[in-house]
């Protein structure tokens, strides 16, 4: 198996007829802040989204992107939390719409591109499904993908082998051949679960790297 970094994916002879992508920061940019903005003074909202909180918003972004609702989310924080800082979580989960401020540069055109190579374009999203429902509204070339596995909808969070089992079925009814997917995405540990269920993997860090690594198929 490759090491993972620039070029980090399983060469074969076959040709790549389907690329799976990873969601947050491949696909699509989402900035948290940005829901919260305007709400509250900078201090709150440094608190709220503070990455050392162990009971903070990262731990409860992965819970919704498991499954869990959004009340039993709001009630667990609360209890760590207190009420008025569960508050500012409900007022992020009413504003997340404005957090989804863009596709990632470059990406939409990407996804273009392959669809016109005849190369199928799927995502393996680590997400809570209303967001997803939501980032589909807000930016149309998220059309182009020919079919999703959502974590929130499985119950289950990538890099859980899993998911790339339930991928492999679903979109195998469609022709899909692990030896011949490519999966791109910005976590490193879900390329290496990836590749040992056989498909190609190659850790994301740009569009035009995208393009160079597919260039070199």
């Amino acid at each position: 198996m490759n090491s993972l970094g620039a070029s980090a994916y399983l060469r074969t002879d076959s040709r790549i007829t389907d690329v799976v992508f990873g969601w947050y920061g491949v696909l699509v940019d989402r900035q948290p802040r940005l829901a919260l903005a305007g709400q509250y003074p900078s201090g709150v909202i440094d608190m709220v989204l503070d990455p050392a909180d162990l009971w903070g918003f990262d731990y409860y972004d992965a819970m919704l992107a498991c499954g869990w609702d959004e009340e039993r989310v709001l009630a667990d924080y609360e209890r760590h939390h207190g009420p008025a800082v569960a508050w500012v979580l409900r007022v992020y989960l009413e504003r997340r719409r404005l957090a989804l401020c863009a596709m990632v540069t470059d990406m939409g055109a990407a996804l273009r591109d392959l669809r016109a190579q005849g190369i199928r374009v799927w995502t393996l999203a680590n997400a809570a499904a209303v967001d997803c429902d939501l980032a589909r509204e807000v930016f149309p070339e998220l059309g182009l993908l020919s079919g999703s596995v959502i974590s929130a909808r499985e119950g289950l969070l990538m890099p859980d082998p899993a998911l790339i089992s339930r991928a492999n079925r679903r979109f195998g009814q469609l022709g899909f051949v692990p030896g011949s997917v490519l999966f791109v995405d910005a976590n490193a540990r879900s390329i290496e679960i990836a590749q040992r269920a056989g498909w190609r993997g190659m850790l994301f860090q740009n569009a035009e790297q995208l393009r160079s690594e597919l260039a070199n198929v």
